[in-house]
């Protein structure tokens, strides 16, 4: 069947997400050709203004309308604790427990030797300044209990145990390392744990 270049380059568009195949693809590019007209300009708005009006913070490397992001200019919060996580949806899912008032650290993924990602392409050694802060006084490994992520989560120990210290800076041994608790299971994703779970799993960190 002969479509038009329109539906056809949309439809090429959304195959290119993540997790969407061509049935899916082809699903919603007839949805949308039965919406209103001002519908579509909306929902091009929003795509196009989507990188135009975020910033990655460069502290933690989480997303937000501001460089520094609001969590890490936000003085109230605990300044002794970072969590540390793979993306920003997870930082979206904690917060939204309400089970941490810390810090977070975004690493960008996890290490991953069958897709070329190793941990030069994350930010873990971004994280090392950080620690040089007197106030730190604990690290939360809050990466998901996959095999990518508890090696990333053993990398990243084995980084902070080994790292020497600038003089006068506190060493990496006075800081406490924890591991997330159990409350998820093996193989699941933070962003898609609900509340209460993700509060226990916090709740029930153990040292690392």
């Amino acid at each position: 069947m002969h479509l038009p270049k329109a539906v056809q380059k949309l439809n090429e568009a959304f195959q290119r997400l993540p997790g969407i195949g061509p049935k899916s693809a082809a699903r919603l590019t007839f949805y949308l050709l039965n919406v209103p007209q001002v519908f579509l300009d909306e929902f091009a708005s929003a795509v196009t203004g989507l990188k135009k009006h975020t910033k990655t913070c460069s502290v933690c490397f989480n997303i937000d309308e501001t460089d520094p992001c609001s969590i890490c200019c936000d003085s109230a919060r605990d300044q002794s604790t970072i969590c540390i996580v793979e993306h920003p949806l997870d930082v979206v899912a904690i917060e939204k427990s309400g089970g941490f008032r810390g810090l977070y650290h975004v690493l960008g993924g996890v290490v991953n030797p069958l897709e070329n990602i190793g941990p030069d392409q994350l930010h873990i050694y971004d994280l090392l300044p950080r620690l040089e802060s007197a106030t730190i006084s604990e690290i939360i490994l809050a990466t998901n209990p996959t095999m990518e992520g508890e090696a990333t989560a053993m990398y990243i120990t084995r980084i902070i145990k080994n790292s020497q210290p600038k003089a006068g800076r506190p060493r990496a041994e006075n800081i406490k390392i924890t591991r997330i608790g159990r409350g998820l299971p093996t193989g699941a994703d933070l962003q898609y744990a609900d509340d209460l779970t993700l509060k226990r799993s916090l709740e029930g960190r153990r040292e690392y």
